[in-house]
Order: structure tokens, then C-alpha cells, then sequence
């Protein structure tokens, strides 16, 4: 790394940083973004997760537009069932969909990747195209098994989850076959990551919320946990989890680098029963770029004077940046964490 390199993330993440903050958002490289909308009048979405240039390309546009003080892979956490041929497509304003929805046992049963996962190649070729390009940490992620899992029974994002939460009940052992095997996946493909270059990596549980508590431990805990053991590598390691207001000190037990709150909680409250050294991300609401300029600077500071001196506390959103919020709100909220000092 260069003298010029920028490890504040780096830093908050081992509980070691002393000075402001660093500050990146989930879903920092989106449709919010004029210059992304512009590539996307080009190309499709599909299009752009698989050429590597482009990947770099979006990675960088967030950097270049807010100097946040990292980088988030562009790519999405369908990448793997994708390689599995079950029919992925974006839709605007629907989302992801998945055409081959898993109806039965057979279903899980034929699912097969080849173990170089040479079909998400791709993915490497992007992360080494930003190597020489990046002054900041470049995170890469993949989605957690129970979320993963959700989209490719529900067949799509899903209001009330009745499909999957009928493969708990009356399937519980072919669903484990299903989660394990994502869960072995993602490991090669996490594992894959890292030997191309990345310096840190989330994992997204976006769908936890659905789930009650010992079904939290029973589907999704322990694959995270069996995730976090088979990675070649002690690389930091953020955990987020929709629901992390109540199962924030379950995630803090399997011992990542950092969880991941969501906006339900209040983040000092969970210092207290999330301990050094595990760094805390998060967890401003989403719908506060929405907001007038002066309550967003209001309400970020708020947080910052909550965190102050906290050496292990990464700012960021308590989920993805919506596609509508204005350019001028993220860079309000960016500015007002840099201009703290240190």
C-alpha cells in the first residue's frame, strides 16, 4: 500500500482507529448517481456486473463523486445463483427475479457450480482491474445463505416469506441441503475475492428480519458462522444483518471483525453489550437523505457525538442508499463526517 493509501476503514475495523470516523454507504455505487444512470442508458445491469472494466468503472464512481473512505465491489449478491442457471433478470422498479424458482427436493438436488467457479470469473477480473486505480480498502461481499436461499424460493423479493417459511416447517432438512450448500459457494467465491485483491468483506443477511429468534440461530447464524471458519484468510470481516437490533450480540459471538446495524437501534446501546474488540457499522436511517440538507448535518452529527472516541465505529446507513435520493443529500452526509476532525 501507498503512503497515499487511505486505511481509516482498515484501522476502525481492528478497533484501532483514532481519528474521525470513516464513513461509506451501502449501495454508494447506484442509480442515485447521474453517472451511473449514464451507463446504464448503455448497457443492461447483467451487463455491467459481468464485464470487469465496468466494474471497476462503478466501483470508482462513488469514490470520485463523495471521497468516501472506501469501496464497495459492484456486483450483487445473485451472482452465485446466477451461475447456477436459474434464470436471474432485473426488472426496474420490481427488482430481482428469479425464473426457476426451487419448488422441491429435486430442484436442490441438481443444483451444481463447478468448484473454480470459473463462471464468476468475471468478478476476479474486476477486482484486479481496480487494484491499480483504488487509494482507498475495497470491500467484497457476498449475500448470507438465508437470504440468498429466500430469492431463489420466493422467486422474488416477498411481502410475507410464506414459501420459504414453509420449507422450515415441513422441508427443515432439505432447506439445510440448500443452505449448506450456498453456504459452500460462497465460501469459494468470498475465498475467490480475497485472492484477487479485496481488503475486506461483508456478508448481507438482508432478509433476517423475517425470521424469529431461534429460527435466526437455527438458519442463518450457523451458516454465517460456518462461512467465517472457512475462509483462507484472516481478513475483516463485517456482518450485516436486517434485525441486528436483536440479534446484534448473536452476530458479535461468532466473532467478526464487525456487525452491521441496521437503523432500529441505537448504536451506543449495543457498544454496551458489543464489546472491543468488535468494530460497530452503521446505522443512520435511509430516509434520512430525503431529508433537508441542515437535519441531515443535524442528525449525522448526533450520531458522532454519540460514537466520539468509540476507536472501532464505521458510519454508514442502516441500509442501501434508495435510487431517488439526491447526489447533494449523500454528499452532505459524507462532507459533515469528513469535516469532523482527524
Amino acid at each position: 500500500m501507498s503512503s497515499s493509501f487511505n486505511d481509516r476503514l482498515l484501522q476502525a475495523l481492528q478497533c484501532r482507529n483514532n481519528s474521525r470516523p470513516p464513513v461509506w454507504l451501502m449501495r454508494q455505487a447506484g442509480r442515485h448517481l447521474a453517472s451511473y444512470r449514464a451507463l446504464r442508458e448503455k448497457y443492461s445491469f447483467l451487463d455491467m456486473c459481468h464485464n470487469p472494466e465496468l466494474i471497476a468503472e462503478v466501483t470508482l464512481l462513488p469514490i470520485e463523486a463523495y471521497q468516501v473512505d472506501a469501496a464497495i465491489l459492484f456486483s450483487d449478491i445473485l451472482v452465485i445463483p446466477e451461475a447456477l442457471k436459474v434464470g436471474v433478470r432485473f426488472e426496474d422498479k420490481v427488482g430481482p427475479i428469479i425464473e426457476k424458482p426451487i419448488t422441491n427436493l429435486h430442484d436442490i438436488e441438481k443444483l451444481a457450480m463447478p468448484e473454480d467457479l470459473t463462471s464468476l470469473e468475471f468478478v476476479k477480473e474486476g477486482i484486479r482491474c481496480l487494484q491499480p486505480r483504488l487509494n482507498v480498502p475495497l470491500i467484497g461481499f457476498c449475500g448470507a445463505p438465508f437470504t440468498v436461499a429466500s430469492y431463489m424460493i420466493e422467486g422474488k423479493t416477498s411481502r410475507d416469506f410464506k414459501k420459504i417459511k414453509h420449507w422450515m416447517y415441513h422441508e427443515p432438512q432439505g432447506f439445510h441441503t440448500l443452505l449448506r450448500k450456498i453456504a459452500d459457494w460462497s465460501i469459494a467465491y468470498l475465498n475467490m475475492q480475497i485472492d484477487a485483491g479485496v481488503h475486506a468483506l461483508q456478508i448481507f443477511d438482508s432478509w433476517a428480519n423475517t425470521l424469529s429468534y431461534r429460527q435466526f440461530q437455527e438458519f442463518s447464524l450457523n451458516y454465517l458462522k460456518y462461512i467465517l471458519k472457512g475462509l483462507k484468510k484472516d481478513i475483516p470481516l463485517i456482518l450485516f444483518c436486517r434485525g441486528s437490533s436483536v440479534f446484534g450480540p448473536d452476530l458479535a459471538s461468532i466473532k467478526p471483525a464487525a456487525v452491521g446495524l441496521d437503523w432500529n437501534c441505537r448504536v451506543k446501546r449495543m457498544r454496551d453489550v458489543i464489546p472491543y474488540p468488535i468494530a460497530l457499522q452503521g446505522n443512520l436511517d435511509p430516509d434520512l437523505l430525503y431529508a433537508p440538507l441542515p437535519k441531515i448535518r443535524e442528525e449525522v452529527n448526533a450520531l458522532l457525538d454519540e460514537m466520539e472516541g468509540d476507536r472501532g465505529f464505521i458510519l454508514n446507513l442502516g441500509h442501501g442508499i434508495f435510487p431517488d435520493v439526491s447526489e447533494e443529500a449523500v454528499r452532505t452526509l459524507v462532507e459533515t463526517v469528513r469535516e469532523r476532525r482527524g
